[in-house]
């Protein structure tokens, strides 16, 4: 495969399945040495498997301390971060009526949160670099409201707010910050919100995952491989202008 990204150092959050699971395999395959991040190190060690490229680290996103610790190891084991993906994330609904400041908390906390700590252990090894690449993974409600689940939306929003102030930050640096915004995407998020939908409203499963499908344009679910491939461009020749954007991955206009 086209040695794209031979020389760079990625470092992904949520790396072990998924959306970030396809897009570590497709910069791995293009040359990055790529850093895996998640709570289960095991989940980790098996995604690692797939490739020689990827290399997988214990973090949690929530805990300050841990993504400190976390990405200092991956830095002095496969030097700077250049490209980072904030992709880590919780998609749970909860109606307002129904929900908590816990639930709150912990969906800001996981989704931004870990998004900005992140983002600001790895930035600067692009400063360093004159070079980076930030990508959000935020989604289709980081642009639109998500009925049934404001704070999700919430958290998808508050991701491209700080893509778009770094990309102010940082102009003419070298670096650009861009946020990838997938419409239902099949991976195990979808599965258990399949069963939650299914389980809110009464109906089967078939039916929930239709309203899934439903929701995106072209009528199908997004796959991983799509989403993975627009990380790929975001981070290779030629992207040095695109920078501050969001980018729908919806099969049409959202």
């Amino acid at each position: 495969m086209d040695q794209l990204h031979a020389g760079r150092h990625a470092l992904i959050t949520g790396g072990g399945t998924g959306i970030g699971l396809a897009i570590a395999q497709l910069l791995a395959g293009q040359g990055a040495q790529v850093t895996i991040t998640g709570r289960r190190l095991d989940v980790l060690t098996d995604a690692a498997g797939t490739h020689p490229n990827l290399h997988p680290l214990a973090m949690d996103v929530a805990d300050e301390a841990s993504v400190v610790q976390g990405t200092a190891e991956a830095i002095a084991a496969r030097g700077p971060v250049t490209i980072c993906v904030a992709n880590a994330g919780i998609a749970e609904g909860k109606s307002m009526a129904k929900m908590d400041l816990a639930f709150w908390r912990k969906m800001m906390a996981i989704n931004l949160d870990g998004a900005y700590l992140t983002m600001r252990e790895c930035l600067p090894g692009m400063l360093a670099a004159g070079w980076g690449r930030g990508l959000f993974v935020s989604s289709i409600a980081g642009l639109k409201g998500l009925k049934g689940a404001p704070a999700y939306t919430a958290s998808k929003h508050g991701m491209i707010g700080l893509m778009r102030g770094l990309s102010e930050e940082y102009m003419g640096a070298g670096l650009t910050f861009n946020a990838l915004c997938p419409g239902y995407t099949e991976t195990d998020i979808v599965t258990r919100n399949t069963e939650s939908i299914a389980a809110r409203a009464g109906i089967d499963t078939d039916k929930a995952r239709a309203i899934m499908v439903q929701t995106n344009r072209h009528k199908r679910l997004v796959r991983v491989d799509e989403v993975a491939a627009a990380a790929s461009w975001l981070c290779g020749p030629g992207s040095d202008s695109i920078n501050g954007q969001t980018i729908e991955i919806a099969g049409g206009q959202m």
